[in-house]
């Protein structure tokens, strides 16, 4: 993978280009003592990965990322903890290093850039953002500026309620301020159907399916006439 470093201290810098060089998969291609410089740079050329410094002068590694229309993997490098939940929002951030880094943590960053670059590469352009899959069973949401862990097979519904969702579990329901279209891009296709615009569903938790719906525990789930087909194609018919 083809990588920059983007860091206002040269010291910080150059750790990280030490750490680049005992990983033969990486390729550091250049360094930045800030983001405009990085801007110019990417104006012209593409790079597979960024390790980016939050705080910087003048621009900061948040104000360099809403910059970018097509961001690449982005690491976060930096020495405030407090911003974990700013970076959750962004997509295209892999992971969170916390200054000073140690070549374990760093390892394991690098194996989520990768893993994360291959899911993108498989899949098709709809499903380019789609992070999660059967083996990957975690997913983040914030709530009130607290990041919740929820066990995505235990998921059952999820239901569009305006500019929120209603995430339906197993043992808990959570109101998420989100998009259907987002979560529905991390979740793993062989769990989860869109069968109505405004619901997505575990197809493994259906008890009863009769005319245009289905029974999940106590909730009858409208299915649209569009979706009926693809929904028939992933159950396992006698």
């Amino acid at each position: 993978m083809n990588c920059i470093i983007i860091d206002d201290e040269e010291t910080a810098r150059a750790i990280i280009q030490q750490l680049c060089s005992q990983v033969e998969e990486l390729n550091v291609i250049e360094e930045f003592p800030n983001a405009i410089q990085a801007i110019k740079f990417l104006n012209s050329s593409t790079v597979d990965l960024i390790f980016l410094d939050i705080h910087m002068p003048d621009f900061t590694g948040f104000d360099f990322i809403q910059t970018l229309k097509n961001p690449p993997k982005i690491i976060l490098t930096t020495s405030d903890k407090n911003f974990a939940l700013e970076a959750f929002e962004y997509d295209c951030i892999v992971d969170y290093l916390v200054k000073p880094i140690t070549l374990p943590r760093f390892l394991k960053a690098i194996q989520k850039a990768e893993s994360s670059t291959k899911n993108t590469t498989t899949k098709t352009p709809n499903e380019s953002s789609k992070v999660a899959s059967s083996e990957e069973n975690d997913l983040y949401i914030n709530i009130d500026r607290r990041l919740i862990k929820i066990d995505i097979p235990t998921i059952n519904i999820i239901e569009a309620k305006g500019d929120y969702i209603l995430i339906k579990t197993e043992n808990q329901n959570y109101t998420v301020h989100s998009t259907l279209k987002k979560i529905e891009e991390k979740l793993p296709d062989d769990l989860f159907l869109k069968v109505h615009r405004s619901y997505v569903i575990n197809i493994k938790k259906i008890i009863d399916i009769e005319d245009n719906s289905v029974l999940i525990e106590k909730d009858v789930i409208p299915v649209s006439r569009s979706n009926r087909p693809e929904l028939m194609k992933r159950l396992n018919l006698l």
